[in-house]
């Protein structure tokens, strides 16, 4: 029964993915090219620094092994520091309108199930060959950063460079580290002055993240299911919590990101920007603040929203992630945006930026694969690849094929949780509003971790409001879990 439960799980991942219009598998003609493709790409010339030597590391997550960035930090007079992000070269490899770029150009995303990884590149390109992977050397495309005392990213730099994974690292393993409640880990312990460079990362990440806030970014900590597997059987669905880890690749991507943009702009390219526009359910947060006695202005305004939230996680943290999944559903998705050059940028709400793209995984994302061509094309003094219409098309398709592969592991997701609960029908659980539409209401509960329906007993509520609810029915192949309201 545990195998079968395993490869149930494994048959509604592809069917959801064709239902959604993604391709779970690679073409023939794909196969094939990959086939052709004997190393990772190897070049050299002037325009290619070797920064080989310098003390790179990778942080993901535990079993993560498509490594898209590298970090390292040099430290600067007057308590300034020097941020190198490293970005895998994935355009190297795989060249505009071959198959294997078709196959990314469709799906436009790695979907991570439950039951199962579905890569946009094939997992011998974005595992191996255009992964950073440690001790291995790889072609990148480098950002740098000086970051000031104050957080202020005074000056930046982008350029092509070769370098060399020292430590393979893991988010959980280096938080607990950082924070001084575990051991080093033990790839951290073995590279001389890794732990001191660690600590450079961190207290320049916190710079930033301390920047972030005072300019309106969004501290939002919501909590995503991640599948727990005991020998290959699914065994709960866990909380994938935020940690300090987490906190210094994000702050770092962000910043990096935003000189992408920034530069392509400079330089007179196109680009496609990831925005966030001004929520168009506000006046439901206000009235989610104030029923926490709190008061938010009538018009969105990001400073006064991000003020509220860090009050609120330090008046009750607890419950702080409920509220962020509250707001998070209340502020809608991010999209891809075609950008002209000279062009008003939207900017994104949540982080509080108006130039960002993203450019920080190209072996995961398209549109970062897409950026990191037209940043090459701007570094070579080459026309961009892509013409503006195109790139508006893109920008769409990217937009819509990210939503269809949130469904795909919404739905898979909703399989496991039922898998996980249809021994438990009848039992009572606290639960949250997710959801509510004239399509319905949704809610969830916290163990284990899972969406599902209210099927009676839903008039009046409405996101972030809080209830008891008892478990009705479940439907595995659909991922339906359906609730009612307990009295």
């Amino acid at each position: 029964m545990a195998a079968e439960g395993s490869n149930e799980l494994g048959r509604i991942a592809r069917r959801a993915m064709l239902a959604q219009g993604l391709e779970p598998d690679f073409s023939a003609a794909a196969v094939e090219q990959l086939r052709s493709i004997g190393r990772a790409a190897v070049e050299s010339g002037p325009q290619i620094r070797d920064l080989r030597d310098l003390l790179w590391c990778s942080i993901d997550n535990d079993d993560s092994r498509d490594l898209d960035q590298l970090s390292v930090a040099e430290p600067l007079s007057g308590a300034a520091v020097r941020i190198f992000v490293a970005i895998a070269d994935v355009e190297v490899t795989v060249a505009p309108g071959t198959p294997i770029d078709a196959h990314a150009g469709a799906n436009t995303t790695t979907v991570y199930t439950a039951a199962r990884i579905f890569p946009m590149l094939p997992e011998r390109l974005s595992t191996d060959l255009t992964s950073l992977a440690q001790d291995e050397e790889r072609l990148s495309v480098v950002v740098e950063m000086t970051i000031a005392a104050d957080g202020a990213v005074v000056a930046s730099d982008i350029y092509r460079a070769m370098v060399r994974n020292r430590a393979k690292l893991a988010y959980a393993s280096v938080a607990s580290w950082l924070l001084g409640t575990g051991p080093a880990p033990a790839r951290l312990a073995a590279v001389s002055g890794m732990e001191q460079q660690l600590r450079i990362q961190d207290r320049a990440a916190q710079l930033l993240k301390r920047v972030r806030d005072e300019q309106g970014a969004l501290g939002l900590n919501t909590i995503e299911a991640r599948a727990v597997y005991d020998s290959g059987v699914l065994a709960d669905l866990k909380p994938d919590e935020d940690n300090r880890a987490k906190e210094l690749i994000e702050y770092f991507m962000i910043a990096a990101n935003s000189v992408v943009a920034q530069y392509l702009e400079r330089r007179g390219s196109a680009s496609l920007r990831r925005v966030l526009r001004t929520p168009q359910r506000w006046g439901r947060i206000v009235e989610l603040a104030r029923g926490l006695g709190e008061t938010l202005p009538a018009a969105p305004e990001a400073r006064a929203l991000s003020a509220f939230l860090i009050r609120r996680q330090q008046a009750a943290p607890a419950r702080f992630p409920d509220l962020s999944l509250s707001i998070v559903k209340l502020l809608g998705a991010g999209e891809y945006v075609l950008k002209r050059p000279g062009q008003t940028a939207e900017g994104h709400f949540g982080l509080a930026v108006h130039d960002y793209t993203h450019a920080t995984a190209p072996n995961r994302r398209f549109p970062d694969l897409i950026t990191q061509r037209l940043l090459k094309a701007a570094l070579a003094g080459r026309p961009a690849p892509y013409g503006e219409e195109e790139l508006r098309g893109i920008a769409a398709h990217c937009s819509e094929q990210e939503g269809n592969a949130a469904k795909v592991e919404r739905q898979v997701r909703k399989s496991a949780a039922a898998m996980l609960l249809e021994s438990r029908i009848g039992q009572q659980f606290d639960a949250l509003v997710t959801g509510a539409s004239d399509k319905g209401v949704w809610v969830r509960i916290p163990q284990p971790l899972a969406e599902g329906r209210l099927v009676k007993g839903f008039e009046g509520l409405d996101v972030g409001d809080g209830l008891r609810v008892q478990l009705a029915h479940t439907d595995v192949e659909r991922g339906y879990i359906d609730f009612v309201r307990a009295r």
